[in-house]
């Protein structure tokens, strides 16, 4: 006969574990997210949301992933040249999950070069997600760019 008190304690440490997984996956969710976005791998981005996911922003909107890849190659320039490639920085991750589904507050920062070759900060935000768990691991089911500075009034509220 096994000791309930063990199975408990099994069962929490199972449970503890799942959720230290669940966050550090959708953490790196947002760091391919990134990454995709300053390779300017508009395709593999996009992957990233559900077939119903929505991306709101400066940009404009999109649902699903073929809109959310167009609407990149509209508004986005590439730059195939890393000496002129721009990036983002992700950080300061709040995230929540309740099983199969999050979400996540992160501060992004974008950073451009000024004639010199310096780093400047161009701009600074937050995106607010809605995740959801699927058999290809966590996705965005909707993701909100807002622009801090310069501030922006934004109401993305359907």
């Amino acid at each position: 006969m096994t000791d309930p008190t063990n199975d408990d304690r099994l069962a929490d440490v199972l449970t503890r574990l799942q959720r230290l997984e669940d966050l550090d996956a959708i953490w790196r969710l947002c760091q391919r997210y990134r990454r995709h976005l300053d390779e300017r791998d508009f395709a593999a981005y996009a992957q990233l949301f559900v077939e119903d996911g929505v991306w709101i922003g400066n940009l404009g909107s999109a649902t699903g992933p073929a809109e959310i890849e167009q609407l990149l190659i509209r508004t986005l320039e590439r730059h195939d040249d890393p000496a002129v490639r721009h990036l983002h920085l992700v950080d300061n991750p709040l995230i929540e999950v309740e099983g199969d589904r999050g979400t996540a507050e992160t501060t992004w920062v974008y950073v451009t070069r000024d004639f010199s070759d310096n780093p400047v900060v161009s701009l600074i935000g937050h995106y607010r997600d809605q995740l959801v768990r699927t058999p290809d691991g966590w996705r965005f089911k909707r993701r909100e760019a807002y622009l801090d500075f310069p501030f922006q009034v934004q109401d993305f509220r359907e």
